[in-house]
């Protein structure tokens, strides 16, 4: 009984040495086929035959970046406030309006819908999309029924409201094109909801509805100032990211100080100076009919693959000539982070033909939230915001939009993020006030 069990056991030390082998075989081969030599960065080979950079930023789905820029509560008797995205209000709305279903779809013509008396008189609310977002997109958030005319479309408000001695609440989707509107004749949305939602504003900074269409605090809006570390990707990592086998790349020095990395078909700009990068793929499939839906699908992929996210980011995009441009920008709390040409830093750029990226341009630099430096400040509202809107303006300008975001300015260590009041005109220029 003794050497059986001797027996027995040996096997069982066998079995447990054997497995031990097998699993450093595992975790061998994994290290040889997934990681560089000499022992670089763990990556990934992509579809696109790029390469797929591991601990940069985070991946994002789609869902994530699809949200209002703003969201505006409509009291009646022409009382109005504004909820941003990260106010609670706003986030509770929305959320529940996923829930939602719309179906039937009426299409009307724009003249028919007499809107500033609808947004003066009825109570309900309103989701901003300024740009326009393609049906086929929204369904990805809401549910919305399939209708041959309006799964063509691109949206950018949506309106839900009630009528007196009506049961049942409106809701309307105007196409960005400005010529017409469907209405979702169902809706499982009832006249309390659409109550209770809108009572939600009724004890908040009251907003003014200006000629022009947009909205403008009655009194000083309280925001916050801060002081954010930032954290860097290296030239290296975006280079091991963007070119299938970086060591066959040259390097380039242009006279402005950027350097230019290239395979003789792709190529990575880097201007150090802005911690900015551009890199351009010339041999994209040529321009073709494109599906603004499936070229944004492909892009957030490739960012996901490509440098992926930091911070919580707004999808924008707009097709022209068979090409779509997208624009991700950057939020911090409720506010959007502002790019310009003077400071490079919070947007991801794209351009995309038949779902294939031709340019993609982003900031090296990224912000560490968490143990920033706060301050409250306060941005003008009121007579002092209008008068602030009449100097720039003058008289020959329209305004078409003013919002409050945050212009980033650099300090040691990180990045000084300020409110402002962007002003947006008709021709698409903008500039601030504060």
């Amino acid at each position: 009984m003794r050497d059986k069990g001797g027996s027995t056991l040996k096997e069982r030390i066998k079995s447990l040495v054997l497995a031990s082998l097998v699993a450093a075989s595992l975790i061998q081969s994994y290290f040889l086929i997934y990681r560089l030599p000499g022992g670089g960065d763990s990556v990934v080979t992509s579809e696109t035959n790029y390469v797929k950079t591991e601990n940069m930023g985070q991946e994002r789905n789609i869902e994530e970046l699809i949200f209002p820029d703003q969201m505006i509560i409509h009291l009646g008797q022409d009382k109005h406030t504004v909820f941003y995205p990260g106010n609670t209000f706003y986030q509770l709305i929305y959320s529940r309006l996923k829930g939602r279903t719309f179906e039937d779809f009426q299409r009307r013509s724009v003249q028919s819908v007499n809107w500033d008396q609808i947004r003066k008189e009825s109570p309900g609310f309103e989701l901003s999309f300024k740009e326009g977002m393609p049906v086929a997109l929204l369904q990805r958030v809401m549910r919305l029924g399939t209708d041959s005319l309006f799964q063509g479309e691109t949206i950018n408000r949506i309106a839900i409201y009630t009528m007196p001695n009506e049961t049942k609440a409106h809701a309307l989707f105007f196409s960005a094109k400005g010529d017409v509107v469907y209405e979702a004749t169902q809706a499982d949305l009832t006249v309390q909801d659409v109550k209770q939602h809108v009572d939600f504003g009724t004890s908040w900074t009251p907003y003014t509805l200006m000629e022009g269409g947009y909205y403008i605090p009655a009194q000083a809006l309280d925001t916050i100032e801060a002081d954010v570390p930032t954290g860097q990707f290296t030239v290296e990592q975006m280079q091991r990211s963007l070119f299938s086998d970086p060591s066959m790349t040259r390097n380039i020095r242009e006279k402005d100080g950027s350097e230019i990395y290239t395979d003789s078909k792709r190529s990575l700009q880097v201007k150090q100076e802005q911690r900015w990068i551009s890199y351009t793929d010339p041999a994209a499939p040529p321009a073709g009919q494109s599906d603004a839906s499936k070229e944004a699908l492909s892009a957030v992929d490739f960012v996901n693959q490509h440098g992926g996210w930091k911070g919580r980011s707004r999808m924008m995009l707009r097709s022209a000539d068979n090409k779509t441009q997208l624009q991700f920008q950057q939020y911090y709390g409720s506010f959007p982070i502002m790019d310009s040409m003077q400071f490079h830093f919070g947007t991801i750029n794209m351009e995309m033909q038949q779902e294939t990226v031709s340019s993609y341009e982003r900031s090296l630099e990224y912000l560490n939230e968490g143990t920033e430096a706060k301050k409250s400040i306060k941005l003008p509202g009121g007579d002092k915001l209008k008068n602030l809107i009449r100097k720039v303006a003058g008289e020959n300008r329209k305004v078409v939009d003013v919002y409050p975001a945050y212009r980033p300015s650099t300090i040691e260590d990180g990045l000084k993020l300020i409110p402002v009041w962007v002003i947006r005109f008709g021709n698409g220029e903008e500039t601030t006030v504060s």
